[in-house]
């Protein structure tokens, strides 16, 4: 078998919960990291970073896309090749689209690949969910689409969710950062019945309504009570943008992953009003954010080995 000297990862930004779907749901959205792999001759780590926010990135042995890549060869009894990493960032950091999920996915990888794909795509998500602690973002951003994923006890179930064509994501990005350790900090450690059957409800309609893009059944699903009441108070001008999206015909206004980025679903035909309106709306609250219409990723992560 033939040593692979290098391989180039693309993996996709990710939103997760879409409201009523805490901890089980993601999409795989149309923003992407690339992590170029090379083998070193000699023993070392080297790490280079580009893009807009590259001084947020660790470039030592404590960069989380090198502990991914580390892992597998851990994983698989064996010592991780001296390696030169170039990242080109195109997911913002700590803004709840999932950045810390296309580190880990992708050095998961581009480690499968060097060592000779000795593990199944199963178990790199194996992996990737015990490393995440959680399946919603690193499913979708190794597998593409929106997934939702039960435990089985043994493992994990995953499901592909239907979305429908006309069913548009448009992400409004702050300028500013929440950690997920904060935003998970604020929830309530048990919930009432009450809520936990509105939340199994308005996830049911959730399901049905991407599938089928019909907007009434949107609008009620996107409602939620497990975490996002929690969440909106650390997101300023959080009911601003919310007003302003739905106003201009948005379905509704969910916080993506632990946030502050927020997503609105919306049709094709309303989609950049919706853009304009959650930009305004932020704006006159002193926020400048980076609004854009997305699709979905149906790809997930892609490599390609060099040599």
């Amino acid at each position: 078998m033939s040593v692979v000297s290098g391989v180039t990862v693309t993996v996709p930004a990710t939103t997760a919960n879409l409201g009523p779907g805490f901890d089980c749901i993601g999409a795989a959205l149309t923003l992407y990291n690339e992590m170029k792999f090379t083998r070193l001759d000699e023993g070392g780590l080297i790490i280079h970073v580009t893009g807009e926010e590259a001084e947020g990135v660790q470039t030592d042995e404590s960069n989380l896309l090198y502990q991914a890549f580390a892992k597998l060869f851990q994983y698989i009894e064996q010592i991780p090749p001296s390696v030169k990493i170039e990242i080109q960032l195109g997911v913002p950091l700590a803004r709840g689209l999932g950045s810390s999920a296309t580190a880990i996915v992708g050095g998961l990888v581009a480690a499968n690949q060097l060592a000779g794909e000795p593990l199944s795509q199963l178990q790199v998500m194996e992996l990737a969910i015990a490393m995440e602690g959680h399946p919603d973002n690193v499913v979708p951003a190794l597998l593409g689409g929106c997934r939702l994923a039960a435990s089985s006890g043994a493992g994990w179930e995953i499901c592909d969710v239907p979305w429908h064509e006309n069913v548009v994501p448009v992400v409004a990005i702050p300028d500013f950062e929440l950690s997920t350790q904060e935003a998970r900090r604020v929830l309530p450690t048990e919930v009432s019945r009450a809520d936990a059957i509105f939340n199994t409800a308005h996830l049911g309609l959730l399901l049905r309504g991407l599938a089928t893009g019909k907007g009434e059944w949107l609008k009620t699903a996107l409602q939620d009570k497990l975490h996002q009441p929690y969440r909106k108070a650390l997101i300023p001008g959080y009911d601003a943008v919310n007003m302003a999206a739905v106003a201009a015909g948005a379905y509704g206004m969910v916080i993506s992953g632990a946030g502050p980025t927020l997503l609105s679903l919306a049709d094709a035909e309303h989609s950049q009003s919706v853009e304009a309106a959650m930009r305004s709306a932020w704006q006159q609250e002193g926020i400048t954010a980076v609004v854009r219409s997305l699709s979905l990723d149906n790809q997930g992560a892609r490599s390609t080995k060099q040599g």
